[in-house]
């Protein structure tokens, strides 16, 4: 299948449009309103009147409906770090191919070419055809710069192959919109970086848009693409799918291969979509799953086991889109992890507490069990404490620089090289304070270690103990709030209260469903309309089953609704037809002062080390524009300091 992008565009094409050559005609006002579409939403408006080549809808109208509402909407909440210059020309590459095959030879129609039989062939040879996708700007595309947020990899080359990932979905016939923002480095859940500013949450602008893939959450909630693609390694897909009223999934580790996406964790890391439906999440994952079956570039794909090989992750969804809305949970077991919740009454937890309840009334009403689990075990603060990023990072980080940026490239090659100091204020980091102790443990920490195996071996325990649970109790899957409070407002210090780790370290799948809305209490400081969501985990490899019950839950009560935007300033070319891709430019200036931008510097003779005891005089020799910190250090361990540059 050819893989559509501007470099299999014909030579003519620079000359003339694909619209002016098949009379296909640019409106005044788009066509297609992209406000919620969906995958079946897209091809229905583009499908409805294909045997007529004056007046169907075609995909470069979809596609510059949703840059419109980019340019439109995106200032105002800061999710987009770049868009793909090239998108508007693979719509018209679509369209031509779309042409092409519609036509006879003699370029008349046959009616066989325009029956809905003949669209279904078009959409199962690509499922994704014309449907608008964005990016975390973490996963290699060969036209545009991974930078993961971080300033000093702006100017890195763009990698020399798109991610497997992104090669299918490309292969499927999407179109790449361009890449979001996200917490710098994939390192928390506030979604703010030093070249891509703070994302704003779309139902509330005061509060973020969890993370970190929280531009990619931001953006599919505000209707800028159809569904987007993040990364998870304790969080990162779940919690801006939880803040923003989507659905996500978090994959079995070793589902969907990890390369060419800048790493974290190799324990933890994994790739998913962020969408509007579960439908979408499906069809995603079809794609994503349908290529090689093992990826030598990321050896935890030889887990897949063969029952899932070539499964369609649709074909169990069908029944769940009829007339009558969906099946009845009748039977479905469910276990409530009671210590994920925080039964505090306040601002920030009532209001997740009531859609939790909500929401579990609404399930046993369906027909479903509901089993409190209350084993002490089920403690998301304690199971932090197994968390092992901090041994990988830098050793992945390391390896994925140095296989992207060649021996003569200028841009980092390793971790220590992007946390040094350098001349260029432009190029500088984010790193908030609540990091600084971890990054300063990433830099001399390993998988080595001792205390990381020790870890790894609690992990397993902590697998096979959720194992049990599911058998003793004959679940189905476990829920729980994604986040035990509200997502967390601009200017904290971390985005507390989250309960992905569980998951993140198990490797065990979920979908992340809409659970509810806080309701505005003037008197007890609620705001209004803030999103909530709930996690649904399962077996490994169940994700056909898993997407069955959000499939059934999703149709019992349309729960999502979307975010009321508003541009910042006034735009009288808002909807107008556009004839290129607009270029968007991240506000970095609306960085939080909590979160201050700088360098790193090592103030002991490069890599050297110093003893404990030697800690205190070297502090004190430290210049007083130094911010000090104050770190858990062990014996051998360097001592580190952030400058800050403003």
């Amino acid at each position: 299948m050819q893989m559509f992008q501007s470099s299999f565009l014909p030579a003519w094409t620079a000359i003339q449009s694909i619209s002016d050559i098949f009379g296909f005609h640019s409106p005044a006002v788009s066509r297609f309103n992209p406000t919620e579409a969906t995958i079946q939403s897209v091809h229905k408006a583009l499908f409805a009147n294909i045997s007529n080549p004056e007046t169907r809808l075609t995909c470069r109208e979809v596609v510059t409906a949703f840059l419109t509402q980019i340019d439109t909407y995106n200032p105002r909440i800061n999710a987009i770090i770049s868009l793909d210059a090239n998108s508007l020309a693979v719509a018209d590459d679509l369209d031509a191919w779309l042409q092409d095959s519609l036509e006879d030879d003699d370029g008349s129609y046959t009616p066989d070419n325009t029956s809905s039989n003949s669209w279904s062939d078009i959409t199962s040879l690509m499922p994704l055809y014309c449907i608008p996708v964005l990016l975390k700007d973490n996963f290699d595309t060969a036209n545009q710069s991974t930078t993961a947020g971080c300033a000093a990899l702006s100017g890195s080359p763009p990698p020399v192959h798109d991610a497997p990932v992104v090669k299918a979905l490309r292969e499927a016939g999407a179109v790449i919109l361009g890449k979001t923002n996200m917490h710098e480095m994939a390192l928390e859940g506030l979604t703010v970086s030093s070249l891509g500013g703070q994302t704003l949450n779309p139902y509330d602008t005061t509060r973020t848009p969890g993370g970190s893939s929280g531009g990619t959450g931001a953006a599919v909630a505000s209707s800028f693409a159809v569904f987007g693609l993040g990364t998870d390694t304790v969080n990162s897909l779940r919690s801006p799918a939880s803040a923003n009223g989507l659905f996500s999934l978090r994959p079995t580790r070793g589902l969907i291969s990890r390369a060419g996406v800048l790493p974290v964790s190799y324990t933890q890391d994994t790739v998913g979509p962020i969408a509007r439906c579960v439908w979408d999440l499906a069809v995603s994952l079809n794609v994503m799953t349908a290529g090689e079956w093992f990826d030598e570039r990321d050896n935890m794909t030889a887990l897949r086991p063969r029952h899932v090989r070539g499964l369609d992750y649709t074909a169990s969804l069908s029944r769940y889109q009829g007339e009558n809305g969906g099946e009845s949970l009748l039977g479905v077991k469910f276990g409530l992890i009671e210590g994920f919740m925080n039964r505090a009454d306040n601002s920030e937890t009532t209001p997740v507490n009531k859609a939790m309840d909500a929401m579990v009334c609404r399930l046993k009403k369906a027909g479903a069990i509901v089993i409190p689990v209350t084993d002490s075990m089920y403690n998301s603060t304690a199971i932090l404490g197994l968390d092992v990023q901090a041994y990988e990072y830098r050793e992945m980080v390391d390896a994925y620089l140095q296989g992207l940026h060649g021996e003569e490239s200028r841009s980092p090659r390793t971790m220590a090289d992007l946390y040094s100091e350098i001349d260029n204020e432009q190029d500088s980091f984010l790193v908030i304070p609540h990091q600084y102790a971890f990054v300063q443990s990433a830099l001399v920490s390993s998988p080595l270690n001792v205390s990381y195996a020790q870890k790894q071996l609690a992990i397993n325990a902590l697998t096979l103990s959720v194992k049990r649970t599911f058998s003793s109790l004959n679940l189905d899957a476990l829920i729980y709030p994604q986040q035990q409070n509200l997502p967390v407002k601009i200017g904290s210090r971390n985005q507390y209260g989250r309960n992905g780790i569980l998951a993140a370290l198990t490797g065990n799948p979920v979908v992340t469903v809409p659970a509810g809305y806080s309701n505005r209490d003037i008197f007890r400081n609620i705001p209004s309309g803030v999103p909530i969501g709930m996690e649904i985990m399962g077996l490994p490899w169940e994700e056909e089953r898993l997407l069955s019950i959000a499939a059934r839950i999703e149709a019992l009560e349309k729960i999502r609704r979307p975010p009321v935007l508003k541009a910042k300033t006034r735009n009288a070319d808002a909807g107008k037809w556009i004839e290129s891709v607009p270029k968007v430019v991240p506000d970095r200036k609306n960085i939080h002062n909590m979160y201050p931008l700088g360098v790193y510097r090592n103030h002991f003779h490069g890599l050297s080390v110093y003893p404990k005891h030697h800690i205190r005089e070297a502090a004190a020799l430290l210049p007083s524009t130094i911010a000090k910190e104050k770190f858990p250090f062990s014996s051998y361990e360097q001592t580190l300091s952030f400058v800050q540059l403003r």
